[in-house]
């Protein structure tokens, strides 16, 4: 609710197409009933993952003809960059397109069958190149994928089924020390029972301390 405070900064179109988008993914989440036959849909909730698709095929028209033009200026130097990026978070790219892509898979978690009925999702496929070239321009990138490879913490656990590779590089960090730590101006976080040091990604957040 805290970014509908943002809403009128967004124009009223813009405004009433957000609404639309979780219109639609409303009507397809799945309510909990008794006696549902898998893999059986209603003529009703089958025409709103039709319209989802439409919906989608649309809004990636509109953002595979804008990315490209941002790209071509935001290419020519950081501060560029920066200006498009504010253009582009306005814009559908930055306020549609994320929402709808969290819908997408959240609805895919909880009803695959209806999801790929619709037919929505392989349209967004189509962006990834188009937004993979955008972003390969953004200053720090090869640090970040440098830092994103090089840590151990959520692909290590996927692959290993466990949280370290050696248990004998585990260092056990104690409640106090952790704030401690945070009163010395540092930004430790517990999940799930391990210690993460976000210090670097709260400067390069643009959620704020608040919301990390």
């Amino acid at each position: 609710m805290d970014q509908e405070l943002y809403s009128k900064e967004r124009s009223a179109s813009l405004d009433l197409l957000l609404r639309f988008q979780r219109l639609l993914v409303s009507k397809l989440y799945p309510a909990d009933c008794v006696g549902h036959v898998p893999n059986t849909y209603s003529p009703d909730l089958l025409g709103v993952g039709s319209l989802l698709k439409k919906y989608t095929a649309l809004l990636c028209t509109h953002i595979s003809d804008i990315l490209p033009v941002a790209t071509s200026i935001a290419c020519t130097s950081h501060r560029h960059f920066a200006e498009v990026s504010c253009v582009v978070d306005g814009d559908l790219t930055g306020i549609l397109l994320p929402e709808l892509v969290v819908s997408i898979v959240l609805l895919l978690s909880k009803n695959a069958g209806l999801m790929q009925e619709a037919g929505a999702i392989p349209l967004l496929a189509g962006l990834l190149e188009h937004l993979d070239r955008f972003n390969h321009l953004a200053p720090g990138k090869e640090r970040d994928d440098n830092e994103d490879l090089a840590w151990p913490g959520i692909m290590g656990s996927f692959f290993t089924g466990q949280s370290c590779r050696n248990n004998e590089e585990v260092t056990l960090i104690r409640k106090a020390d952790l704030e401690n730590h945070n009163k010395d101006g540092g930004f430790w976080t517990v999940i799930d029972g391990k210690v993460y040091d976000i210090k670097d990604f709260q400067t390069q957040s643009l959620t704020g301390s608040s919301i990390l």
